[in-house]
C-alpha cells in the first residue's frame, strides 16, 4: 500500500506527481524457457521489428512499431494460430511522454496459449484497423476512439459507441474531469427540454455518491422507510432482530434493548 499523502483536492486538477505511480511488476522470463512462445517470436522476428519481448504470468508479450499492427496481427492469426482477439484499448500516458499505450490481447485455443501485443502511438497519430484481421475489433476500435479520441483509419463505421454522436471531449483521458465539464453538466437539459431551461431545472447531478433522502425511488432512507415510490416519510420505523413470535427457546432480541460496547471485554 502506497503510504499517505495529502492530495488537496487532487480531483479538480488535471494533473498531479503521483497520476503515474506504477506499482512493481511481477517477474519477466525468457522467452526461451517456453518452446511454443520461442517459435512464435521466431517467426515474428524474421519479418518484423521486434523492440522488446517476455513472458509474464504465462503469456507472451511482444513490443512492436504500430506501423507493423495489421500485417503483424494477420502473421500470428495464419502462421501462429492465435485465432481470437479477446481485447483490445488503449492507457493515456499524454502527459507523461506524449503518447497513448495501446494492445492487442490475442488467444491461441488449439495452442491454448495467449499473446500480448503492445505499441505506442503519439497524439493526433492514425491507426490503422485490424478490423480486417479480426472481426473482434469493431467494437473495441469503437470504444477506444469514443473513449480517448484515438483515430482509426480502414475501419468501415468509425463513429462514437457509447456516447452521443455530438458529445463533446473523451471520457477516459486523464484530463477528463470524474463528474464530466460544461458540456456533460447541461447536455440532457439542453437536448430534452432547450438552453432556456437552464435556470429553471437546473444541472444535471452527476455525483454518483450523492443520495437524496427523499427520492423513494433509487435509495433507502435508513429509520424512516417507505414502499417503493411513496410519499417520504420522517416517521421513524424500527425493526426487531427476530421475526414475529421469536425463536423457541432462544430469548427475544430487541433493537430497543440493544447496547453498544466500546470494547472488548
Amino acid at each position: 500500500m502506497r503510504p499517505y499523502s495529502d492530495k488537496q483536492n487532487v480531483q479538480k486538477k488535471p494533473y498531479y506527481s503521483d497520476r503515474y505511480f506504477v506499482a512493481p511488476q511481477i517477474p519477466k522470463e525468457a522467452v526461451e524457457s517456453d518452446a511454443v512462445f520461442a517459435q512464435d517470436l521466431a517467426i515474428l522476428q524474421a519479418k518484423f521489428e521486434v523492440k522488446e519481448a517476455y513472458i509474464q504470468r504465462g503469456q507472451l508479450v511482444v513490443y512492436i512499431d504500430a506501423r507493423d499492427n495489421v500485417a503483424l496481427l494477420q502473421t500470428l492469426k495464419d502462421e501462429c494460430a492465435y485465432n481470437i482477439l479477446s481485447e483490445h484499448s488503449a492507457i493515456d500516458w499524454l502527459a507523461k511522454s506524449n503518447e497513448f499505450e495501446l494492445f492487442y490481447q490475442l488467444l491461441s485455443t488449439s495452442k491454448r496459449k495467449r499473446l500480448r501485443v503492445k505499441c505506442f502511438i503519439h497524439e493526433k497519430e492514425v491507426l490503422q484497423s485490424v478490423y480486417g484481421v479480426y472481426k473482434s475489433a469493431d467494437w473495441a476500435e469503437r470504444e477506444m476512439y469514443d473513449m480517448f479520441g484515438i483515430a482509426i483509419s480502414g475501419h468501415p463505421y468509425m463513429k462514437r459507441l457509447l456516447m452521443p454522436d455530438d458529445w463533446f471531449g473523451h471520457p477516459l483521458l486523464k484530463t477528463y474531469p470524474l463528474h464530466g465539464d460544461e458540456a456533460a453538466r447541461w447536455y440532457e437539459i439542453d437536448k430534452i427540454f432547450g438552453k432556456e431551461y437552464r435556470d429553471i431545472i437546473g444541472p444535471e447531478e452527476r455525483d454518483s455518491a450523492r443520495v437524496d433522502e427523499n427520492d423513494t425511488y433509487r435509495f433507502a432512507r435508513l429509520g424512516h422507510e417507505v414502499p417503493f415510490g411513496a410519499e417520504p416519510s420522517r416517521e421513524k420505523t424500527f425493526h426487531d432482530y427476530q421475526e414475529e413470535g421469536g425463536v423457541t427457546i432462544v430469548k427475544s432480541l430487541k433493537k430497543s434493548e440493544s447496547k453498544i460496547v466500546k470494547e472488548r471485554p
